[in-house]
């Protein structure tokens, strides 16, 4: 079996890069689960823009824009109980006795992880675009039901 693992050396997000992506990705989640749109198949999805880099976005047969990756977020919070409206642990993790800054740490551990893999082709991060949406879509890759989300450049 062959192995199509591009060969590539992972370059670390600065930790500016890592503050913003943190506070880009608590905002919007923070958003969703205030609004009570926080379901078991919510998910947190991102797209990668890379200067000079050319490619176009993928779609799916219908059309749809197909992100770089998701993260469900029923993996990390709990989407069954919209009463309090905010952001509680998942099961999981509440029998595991984690508090929600561990809950944050994994899934931006996480997401960080992805994010490098998406740019780590690149020596520098000046000028790439972190576009980042939460919320729940049709299917996996149709049109969003409900969403929020925000475009930020790294630096």
């Amino acid at each position: 079996m062959r192995d199509h693992t591009p060969d590539f050396k992972m370059n670390e997000l600065s930790a500016d890069n890592k503050a913003l992506i943190r506070q880009t990705a608590q905002q919007l989640l923070e958003k969703l689960s205030a609004d009570g749109k926080l379901t078991a198949e919510t998910q947190l999805e991102f797209w990668i823009e890379v200067p000079g880099v050319k490619r176009p976005r993928g779609t799916y047969r219908g059309g749809f824009l197909m992100p770089d990756s998701f993260i469900y977020i029923s993996d990390y919070f709990q989407s069954d109980d919209q009463t309090s409206r905010t952001l509680q642990p998942g099961q999981a993790y509440v029998d595991e006795g984690f508090t929600l800054d561990n809950v944050w740490d994994d899934l931006l551990d996480e997401l960080f992880y992805q994010v490098e893999i998406f740019t780590s082709h690149i020596s520098t991060e000046k000028g790439v675009t972190f576009e980042l949406w939460a919320g729940n879509r049709q299917r996996p890759e149709g049109e969003w039901i409900y969403a929020v989300d925000r475009k930020v450049e790294l630096g």
